[in-house]
């Protein structure tokens, strides 16, 4: 989720480094058939929502999703996940979950137990997007944190999970840091390191805060990939629905085909009623344009957050024992929107 970027104390020096970083990268690169070679990529399939670590992922320790213990093992976390993602599908109807990784999660003995929630998502059919989070406090700051700990972590992943078609990689959240050339630059690294990655399983992030696709879907480097956009209301003060929706079709340009917004989200625990037109509410016009034009333009969607403790926007919450959660939707008509941009339900009524 996109906050207020703060930067570390010499930004500059750092992007510049940033070409050195990459051809200096070591560690070994999984290669197979030319990764170009791939079906047409189709994004109405994702119908999803992020599952988050109450921190908001940003940690320099394991990212602890909510509902889940850092001394679970890999059997409790597997049953508690596949109670959660049963409830995103129960509740929701998601087919998609988006779950954080960092070096800390999967370099250090939690990748054991983590594993447990990627397992249990694609056992119960579940599509997985598996994506790379900074750090916080003075590792926040938009550029992958370590080299040297950030590729060891994408060969792990990589090696576990390219034999299952469930799994997609996004190489890194909101990449700010970096120049649009410069993140364009490092994804076209990562697919020639990992080759044997279909490219219609990775997601390529959009430049920015993930804020706008256009750049990287121009760059013929990256053909073949999905791109994921984020979008917030909270972005702006107030805006119109039409304004909201003229917003978000600017940032994805005629990329649609190939976008999945994979992080949007609004109030949830508030009150508000996304069901009905409310034209001086901003974040009311947000949501039923982003839902509308999603739907609209045949683009999947990932709703930020599924489940996140303590956050106003999730969309669900936690219920029932602690060893095997459950969930309830925190806003009908929230819920009732997701819906709509999924294919299914009913158009805002006046």
């Amino acid at each position: 989720m996109r906050k207020t970027p703060t930067h570390r104390l010499a930004p500059r020096l750092r992007a510049a480094c940033v070409a050195v970083a990459i051809a200096a990268v070591s560690g070994a690169t999984l290669t197979g058939s030319p990764a170009s070679a791939t079906p047409k990529t189709d994004t109405t399939q994702f119908k999803g929502v992020n599952w988050a670590d109450p921190r908001d992922n940003y940690a320099n320790d394991p990212v602890v999703l909510s509902g889940l213990s850092l001394s679970d093992t890999y059997a409790q976390t597997y049953t508690k996940a596949s109670r959660v993602i049963s409830a995103f599908r129960a509740n929701l109807g998601a087919n998609t979950v988006r779950l954080p990784i960092n070096p800390y999660t999967v370099n250090g003995s939690y990748w054991k137990s983590y594993r447990g929630v990627i397992d249990a998502a694609t056992a119960k059919g579940f599509k997985v997007i598996l994506s790379y989070w900074e750090g916080t406090g003075a590792q926040k700051d938009g550029f992958i944190d370590d080299e040297a700990t950030y590729w060891p972590m994408w060969n792990t992943v990589v090696k576990a999970y390219k034999g299952n078609s469930k799994v997609y990689f996004e190489p890194m959240n909101e990449p700010h840091g970096y120049t649009d050339t410069q993140w364009a630059d490092i994804a076209a690294k990562w697919l020639s390191t990992y080759g044997s990655v279909p490219r219609n399983r990775v997601f390529v992030s959009g430049a920015g805060y993930n804020d706008h696709v256009t750049s990287v879907c121009a760059d013929p480097r990256l053909k073949g990939t999905y791109l994921s956009l984020h979008h917030y209301g909270f972005w702006k003060s107030y805006a119109t629905y039409d304004q909201w929706t003229a917003d978000l079709k600017e940032r994805i340009g005629d990329c649609a085909s190939r976008t999945v917004i994979d992080e949007f989200g609004a109030p949830m625990t508030t009150g508000l009623n996304y069901n009905k037109p409310a034209p001086d509410d901003n974040y009311v016009n947000f949501i039923q344009a982003e839902t509308d034009t999603a739907r609209e333009l045949k683009m999947g969607s990932v709703y930020w957050p599924g489940l996140r403790t303590d956050d106003i926007y999730s969309i669900q919450k936690l219920v029932g024992d602690a060893s095997r959660p459950w969930l309830a939707t925190t806003n009908q008509s929230g819920a009732d929107r997701l819906a709509w941009a999924w294919g299914r339900g009913r158009p805002v009524q006046p």
